[in-house]
This record gives C-alpha cells, structure tokens and sequence, in this order.
C-alpha cells in the first residue's frame, strides 16, 4: 500500500492535518484508528431514545484562538451555548467558577468584590514555594473552600491525593469578583450544530483522504509506504514500551434516560463530595436538542480502560520527557495530541496543534 501521508488517530488533531496537507499539498493521505468512530473522544452519537449525547462525557468547545474558531466554521456552525457549571456543596447547588453569588450562598452573607477579596485574602495559606496542587488551592482559596470544592473531586478525578499531583491540575482555580456565571470566559463558545462527528466528517470529506477505522497502527506500520507520518497515538506505544508504560485516568459512565424533559437545572452538575462519581450531564442542555425525554451521565473515574487524562506528576513528565528525546530520531514522523504529547489539551489546543504539525508539512513539501 501506498500514501504520501499516513495519519495515526481520527481524532481532532488528525483530522485537522490530514485535512490541511490534502487541501494544500494535494496529498493522498491514509487515516487510521484503532476505533470503530471518528472524531475520539469528541464523537457523539443518538442513543436508542434520539437523544444525542456524547458517549466519552461532555465536550464543550471554547477557545481565545480566532483562527481555530476559523478554520472549524468551515465545516460547521456553532449553536452558541454557553457553558454553566453547578456543584453541590454542602447540599446546595452553587455555581462554579467561586463568584459573588457562590460565596453568598456558601457563607450565608452579602458579598460585594472588594469584601470578597478580602475574606479570601484572610484564608489564604500563605506557602513559600508552591510544589503540588494543594498547595495552589490553598494559597489561593484556603483550607475550608478546597476542602469543601476541590479536595475530594481531584482525589476522586486522580485516585491521588492533590499533594501527589503537580501544580498544574489546580493552577487555575476560577475565581470571579463579579456575578458572571459563566464556566468559561473565552470569547468563541458553542457546540457544533450538527454534533462533532458530523463536523469531523465533514473535515476528512475531501477523496484524497482514505480512511480505515478498526485498524490498529501496528497492523500498518511496515506495510504502508508514505512520505510522512503523523502519529496521534500513545508515544510510548510508538516505541513499544520500551521505556515503561506512562499511566492515564479513565471514566466509566453511567447511562440513565428519564420520561421528563429536564432533570437537572444545568448542562453539567459536579459532585465534589462524598459520591463515588465525579459529575452528571444532561446533554440537552449542550446540544439544544428538543426531545420529551432526556438522558443522564455519571462519570466515575478509574485506573483502567481508555486513556483520558495523563497524570501529571514529576515521575510521569520525566518519563515522558525521556520519550520525547526518542522521536529527535524519526525525521518523518510527527507527534501530536493529547496522547503522543502526554498532555491534556482541551479541542482547540489539539486543533491549534495540528494546525501547527500540518503547516510544517506543508512549508517543507510546498514546491
């Protein structure tokens, strides 16, 4: 078999490349993936009810990157739903990120945004050398607030303890000094009108691009001659291992369809407290969809099953790190996405970079 470019991975960095270098190389490119559906974890799909949901747990699109926003809308429109987030904290439902109406509702008093800094300014732990992701919670927010919010949901996302992991998992803990109730603040939101795995569809429609689902990179590696490859897979499967395995948190979902039209009074309703699972969604708060019905997902992190979410930690980047000095030796391959990078990458990241991977390419191979 033959190709100027195989692609490893169907997901949102795949397909952007193998979209970009067909459409500006002219490229035959084959794409590959183990699984039996485009678009990764992003797919989505109709349950039996017609319900659309997204059986890896929510996806919300959101990004800062105009030009990501860009190169999306060419296969799809956006539905606009602004992404809101509810916890239950101490048996009420509060909104998240912690805004004035969230302390407020927490410690039974008004709050205006200079009463609200103060207060947190009184809890904070001050810590000399932030190390782990406790310390970040409690230099930012204090002992009662990450107890309350933030201890036991990362334990139960990680199965470690927040001391364990490094500062990053809680670098960012959204604060508000205002009423905005919004999740996310960048200015490009929604969901893709027609669900993600129709707009990933649309990405790889061009006929220079061959797509072989259910089939693994193994299966191909020495029986596919190609110019390049782009690798989206897991590195150290790349290598066979050879360095040790680099571990990943997984999800096991929970499915529930209801004879009612709402259940819940947001898309997504975290659970940071003493429940085995983490949050439930309601996807047609996302998607927009009018049905009588709706569908519920509880998600339970594991330690195994597919690999969601790298654990970072010093361990597990130095490992990683040591992969990475491995691909220095394959000219022609690139490495992109959330597990070829051992990063989380929210969408646009993963789009951004296969943008970036596809650009390279194409500056290199143009005439």
């Amino acid at each position: 078999m033959k190709t100027d470019l195989l692609v490893v991975g169907a997901g949102l960095a795949g397909c952007t490349v193998a979209e970009r270098v067909a459409a500006e190389l002219g490229w035959d490119v084959l794409l590959v993936d183990r699984r039996s559906h485009l678009g990764g974890n992003a797919a989505d799909e109709f349950n039996e009810a017609g319900i659309l949901v997204q059986p890896f747990g929510p996806h919300i699109f959101h990004t800062r990157l105009a030009e990501v926003w860009a190169y999306l809308n060419r296969f799809t429109r956006f539905n606009g739903y602004i992404h809101r987030v509810l916890a239950r904290v101490n048996g009420t439902e509060v909104y998240l990120p912690l805004n004035l109406d969230t302390a407020e509702t927490l410690f039974h008093r008004p709050f205006t945004a200079e009463s609200w800094r103060d207060f947190l300014d009184r809890r904070r732990t001050p810590i000399a050398e932030v190390r782990n992701s406790r310390d970040v919670a409690l230099s930012q927010i204090g002992e009662e607030l990450y107890r309350w919010i933030f201890e036991g949901y990362t334990r139960k996302q990680w199965g470690l303890d927040p001391a364990d992991l490094g500062p990053e998992v809680l670098a960012r803990i959204p604060l508000r000094f205002d009423r905005d109730t919004r999740y996310f603040s960048d200015p490009f939101q929604g969901l893709p009108s027609g669900g993600y795995s129709a707009m990933v569809r649309a990405m790889i429609a061009s006929p220079r691009i061959h797509l072989l689902l259910q089939t693994d990179f193994a299966a191909v590696r020495s029986q596919v001659e190609r110019r390049v490859t782009v690798y989206t897979g897991p590195i150290d499967g790349y290598f066979d291992y050879a360095l040790g395995e680099l571990p990943y948190r997984s999800l096991r979902f929970e499915w529930q369809t209801l004879d009612r039209e709402y259940a819940q009074g947001a898309g997504v309703v975290n659970y940071p407290q003493q429940e085995a699972f983490t949050r439930i969604t309601e996807f047609k708060h996302l998607t927009g969809q009018r049905h009588p019905r709706t569908t519920l997902c509880r998600e339970y992190p594991c330690a195994e099953g597919e690999p969601y979410y790298p654990i970072p930690n010093p361990e597990n980047h130095r490992r990683y790190e040591e992969y990475a000095r491995l691909t220095e030796g394959e000219r022609d391959t690139f490495f992109v996405g959330r597990l070829a990078q051992y990063r989380y990458l929210n969408m646009d990241l993963a789009v951004a970079e296969g943008l970036k991977v596809a650009g390279t390419i194409i500056d290199r191979f143009r005439g």
